[in-house]
């Protein structure tokens, strides 16, 4: 039987104290899981301009859908991180995960209402958003440190991506 350390808060009740080391390093599954994702908005951003019509339209959809999937799961991120923030979620850290469910909601639903430009606008500043505000957050302990060396390597691609597939669909 493993036994967790306890702790007692001011009234009484049990806890737990947790240590962890966390390194600075990005960890290799956090490449493969991070760079992964990206993938698909890379590749539809470039499919939509050599495919014809119906397929450039298919493959179209299917990256905003790619995209608003990922940013509803990137806002989950957020919130499961702040789970484990010593001393509880902080404001900064709820109000991310807020605005990043509601942008990818909002596109979402900007799609699911013929609005495809509109949805992309609310999916490339949720993605600008992670990029600049996960590695501050990681040096504040609000998020992994390698949030810090990951994220302004990695979002990029879906936000250039998303950019791209904006231009296309513009040009329609």
């Amino acid at each position: 039987m493993i036994r967790t350390p306890t702790a007692r808060t001011q009234d009484g009740e049990a806890g737990r104290t947790i240590r962890a080391f966390e390194p600075r390093a990005v960890p290799r599954l956090s490449v493969v899981f991070g760079y992964g994702p990206m993938l698909p908005f890379v590749a539809g951003a470039v499919l939509v301009w050599l495919l014809p019509g119906a397929l450039a339209g298919a493959v179209f959809t299917l990256t905003l859908l790619w995209a608003c999937a990922i940013l509803l799961f990137l806002s989950g991120v957020r919130r499961g991180v702040s789970f484990r923030t010593e001393g509880g979620a902080t404001l900064a850290q709820i109000a991310t995960m807020l605005s990043l469910f509601l942008l990818g909601y909002g596109a979402l639903l900007a799609f699911a209402l013929s609005r495809p430009a509109l949805a992309l606008g609310l999916l490339i500043v949720g993605f600008t958003e992670i990029t600049i505000l996960d590695p501050i957050a990681a040096r504040r302990g609000e998020a992994p440190l390698f949030f810090e060396r990951l994220r302004p390597a990695q979002i990029p691609l879906a936000v250039l991506s998303l950019a791209a597939l904006l231009a296309y669909r513009l040009t329609l």
